[in-house]
């Protein structure tokens, strides 16, 4: 049966076709049924009809006809005594009341009664229950014009109908009751009700309940095939359960684990994998980016000055805010080396050449502004010289995508363009950002810089003229008031928002003894 069930669920439209031809067979059984029910109704109802007419013939050729015959002279008379006269035959009543003793002591499904509350003298008195009191009363009440009454009652194992009709007094029975010594009643008039004649059928519904044997058959098939079908789907129920909790398991397994993953990838990288559009194979391609390099100055003398513990977090601190404004301008961060970040604009996402250096720029200039505030938050901390970035531009053609081998990949770039980004920083003054032509030419509208002398670099071939840019902190000044300035000779720190009411006196004298000091050593102050 479960081979049977996995075939259907393989082939739909077979099962379809098992569905349809199983409703089809349901009108076919219960026709049959009803012909097979018809059948034995009929055969019933005839062989009863039967033995009713038998029984009748009988009790004429008895009764009636053998008395006639019994006769010497041939004279008969009716009488409701006939039995005591020679000849005599029933009179009608008689002849009823005896045909329903007859007809009734066969002890079949139909019996036949002929009662009144009027009997002759002679006779004992007729027992009537509710159902022929009532039957009387409504046919001799002036409403009771019905040609029968019936009630239906019986059990859940069977119904029994029964039907009552008036008999009704003609000429000859009113002249016969009227006149006969044994009559209860000597006033009847043609059309009065004498009694009743009652019919009663029984019909046992469990007798005939097998009678349905196409549509029990159906029906049982139907079970069967319904218990084995829903006894697949549970057990399949439960596969699929199971398969579904370790489905979850090991989708909750790979999203922790892409989640870790994700913290080793650019969100750009990360989300080009996971969504199909990259394959993890080692292939790579030319492409035009801008490459961003920067390092820390002196990040060897700043480390021997902190422990290993504030170091760890003063450094993560610092790649946090780096990375997250590097994300929030579109840059694809490579890799951290060391103290240096490198990141580049241009895929696995781009918007443009001259977007890409656009945005890369600005992005540089949001990190060194942020220096400035993670440098304030930091000598609050008590470090005494927080950390300063070089950073270095390019835009140039590289070899961009997966190197490494089959086992191991790195998603990377390489090429002199690259190299130049890394010159390019080493030589930007701290807090400073250098870029090259290449870039300055997609920029030039949108920042301000200086060319610097050309120069020449270990691994470049051609001169390279770099480009320093200048009014980095001046919007930053503008709207929050923060001075930071470091020299060899002088290191300066201010933000007027944190210094209270006392201080600032204080503050003032200071900074003019510090301008005083200026002066003496030639130096004009500025006001």
């Amino acid at each position: 049966m479960d081979r049977l069930f996995q075939y259907l669920n393989a082939r739909p439209i077979w099962f379809a076709v098992t569905v349809a031809l199983a409703l089809a067979l349901l009108p076919v059984a219960v026709w049959l049924d009803l012909r097979h029910l018809s059948d034995v109704a009929l055969n019933a109802q005839a062989n009863s009809l039967n033995a009713m007419i038998t029984d009748i013939r009988s009790y004429y050729a008895k009764n009636v006809v053998g008395r006639v015959l019994a006769n010497p002279d041939g004279r008969t008379v009716a009488a409701h005594n006939y039995a005591d006269i020679p000849g005599a035959i029933p009179i009608p009543a008689t002849l009823s009341l005896e045909l329903g003793e007859v007809i009734g002591h066969r002890g079949e499904n139909m019996r036949y009664r002929f009662v009144s509350d009027f009997v002759f003298a002679s006779r004992q008195p007729h027992r009537l229950d509710g159902f022929e009191t009532d039957a009387l009363k409504m046919f001799r009440s002036d409403e009771g014009k019905l040609p029968v009454i019936t009630a239906v009652n019986g059990s859940m194992f069977d119904r029994k109908i029964r039907l009552a009709a008036p008999v009704i007094m003609g000429e000859a029975c009113v002249s016969c009751h009227n006149t006969h010594p044994e009559s209860p009643k000597r006033d009847w008039k043609v059309g009065d009700v004498r009694g009743i004649q009652e019919i009663e059928v029984e019909q046992p519904i469990a007798a005939n309940l097998f009678s349905f044997k196409y549509l029990l058959t159906y029906f049982a098939g139907a079970g069967l095939f319904g218990i084995a079908f829903a006894s697949m789907q549970w057990r399949q129920a439960r596969t699929f359960g199971r398969m579904n909790r370790e489905l979850e398991d090991a989708n909750s397994f790979l999203a922790s684990v892409s989640m870790k993953i994700s913290k080793y990838l650019s969100p750009q990288v990360y989300r080009s994998i996971f969504s199909g559009e990259r394959d993890v194979v080692i292939s790579t391609e030319r492409k035009k980016l801008t490459i961003f390099f920067s390092d820390i100055k002196d990040f060897t003398v700043s480390s021997e000055r902190l422990q290993p513990e504030e170091l760890t977090a003063i450094l993560n601190e610092y790649f946090t805010e780096m990375a997250k404004i590097a994300h929030e301008h579109g840059a694809t961060v490579d890799k951290f080396i060391g103290d240096a970040i490198l990141a580049f604009f241009g895929d696995p996402e781009t918007k443009g050449t001259r977007e890409d250096a656009q945005a890369c720029v600005a992005m540089a200039i949001a990190m060194q502004r942020r220096m400035v505030e993670l440098n304030a938050e930091w000598r609050r901390r008590g470090i005494e010289r927080p950390f300063q970035a070089r950073m270095g531009i390019n835009t140039g053609f590289c070899n961009v995508g997966n190197f490494g081998s089959v086992d191991r990949m790195d998603y990377t770039i390489i090429g002199a363009e690259a190299n130049l980004a890394a010159r390019l920083e080493q030589i930007a003054e701290p807090g400073g950002i250098v870029m090259s032509y290449e870039t300055y030419a997609h920029v030039e509208d949108t920042v301000r810089a200086r060319p610097l002398a050309p120069i020449s670099l270990k691994g470049i071939s051609r001169e390279v003229i770099p480009y320093v840019v200048e009014n980095i902190h001046e919007e930053r000044r503008t709207t929050i008031g923060v001075i930071n300035e470091f020299t060899d000779g002088a290191r300066i720190f201010l933000d007027p928002e944190r210094v209270t009411a006392d201080e600032r006196a204080r503050l003032q004298t200071i900074l003019s003894d510090a301008l005083d000091a200026l002066r003496k050593q030639g130096v004009p102050s500025r006001t």
